[in-house]
């Protein structure tokens, strides 16, 4: 039994995120407006070691952001055990690629999601709970 609601688990996870990783990318890219509204209110971003934390201070972080064009080479994830998260359903996401910003030379990055599952009456939706982004340029 344990076996069929694993897989289950990590097929949902699999359609999840990849249903996410275009929605965020193509967002961030093209309707950076609107990406506040794919994190939990209290959720927390680290970008580059730089900790932002809550809807107010992520929208004023999104928009001091040059314009960008992000390319995901790959990306990978697992379903994270209810135990760990109370019982809310949760998936780890993990993405790699490259991003150019406005007026910079191209970057690659890391970043890792964990999200988690929000249903009302009408819908289930997918929000990060907690997003960390690291540039991962080699020194030469």
């Amino acid at each position: 039994m344990a076996t069929t609601d694993f897989r289950t688990d990590a097929d949902l996870s699999c359609r999840a995120a990849e249903e996410f990783v275009n929605l965020y990318y193509e967002t961030i890219d093209k309707r950076r407006r609107q990406l506040t509204k794919l994190y939990m209110d209290s959720a927390t971003l680290v970008w580059n070691g730089n900790p932002i934390s809550g809807q107010e201070a992520l929208v004023e972080f999104f928009e001091m952001l040059p314009s960008s064009e992000f390319q995901v080479s790959m990306f990978d994830c697992q379903p994270v055990h209810e135990q760990a998260t109370q019982g809310q359903k949760t998936v780890l996401v993990v993405a790699h690629g490259s991003v150019k910003f406005e007026g910079n030379k191209h970057h690659y990055f890391n970043q890792n999601f964990l999200l988690t599952l929000h249903t009302t009456p009408a819908n289930s939706v997918w929000k990060i709970a907690s997003d960390c982004f690291r540039f991962q340029d080699w020194a030469s």
